[in-house]
């Protein structure tokens, strides 16, 4: 795969909390020379990327409920309208991970509606936290992030006990066909590992490795 083709594939991401605008405009330049499909950042970063990708068709994506998903749900709606106001077109949220395993199955489900309610038709991808969970546990988040009406499910946060898998990429699209994306992310840092991912069935890529990824021989 070309590197411009393998770019396509990832959310060139910078979520440390010490972020600088410096390192900002060099993940956005970064994403303008490689043309990675979004760049991911914290919600108090969307404005200063989006006003520096405002020519240029890369997305800034953002992350609501993060890194835990504990959030209530007016928080991260307000969340995730803020961010949308700033400039934000994708929205990465973290799924009620407790109540998930307190089988409240209806808050958890409510708890991402009310975020593609307010979307307005944007992207809207939910983090399962694939490490905490069980087989069983992962394929109902699956379940619910369909019934909900999302777009996408993701694997990780990037700051929980571990990271992607091929076997919970494989689990993933299993259960939500073609009906939904895929993400995998965290712990993604090199070319073998990002193919492995996209021949599981992965179609988007969450790494703060994109440009050695996609310059990698």
């Amino acid at each position: 795969m070309k590197p411009n083709e393998l770019a396509k594939f990832i959310d060139h991401t910078l979520l440390k909390p010490d972020a600088t605008h410096k390192q900002l405009t060099k993940l956005s330049e970064e994403a303008i020379q490689y043309q990675f499909a979004s760049v991911c950042v914290n919600p108090w970063n969307v404005s200063y990327c989006a006003e520096i990708l405002k020519d240029y068709k890369i997305p800034v994506c953002t992350v609501v409920g993060f890194p835990l998903g504990a959030n209530t749900t007016i928080i991260k709606t307000s969340e995730a309208v803020q961010s949308i106001a700033d400039g934000a077109t994708e929205l990465d949220m973290v799924i009620n991970i407790g109540a998930l395993k307190n089988q409240d199955y209806e808050l958890v489900e409510n708890d991402i509606r009310q975020i593609v309610d307010v979307s307005f038709g944007n992207l809207v991808k939910v983090i399962i936290e694939t490490c905490l969970l069980t087989e069983d546990e992962k394929v109902t988040a699956c379940k619910i992030s369909k019934n909900a009406g999302a777009d996408f499910v993701k694997t990780s946060t990037g700051f929980s006990t571990g990271g992607a898998t091929v076997e919970d990429i494989k689990l993933m699209r299993k259960i939500v066909s073609n009906e939904m994306g895929v993400k995998a992310s965290g712990g993604i840092k090199n070319l073998e590992d990002t193919l492995a991912m996209i021949n599981a069935g992965a179609n988007r890529i969450g790494a703060s490795a994109g440009v050695s990824i996609v310059t990698e021989r």
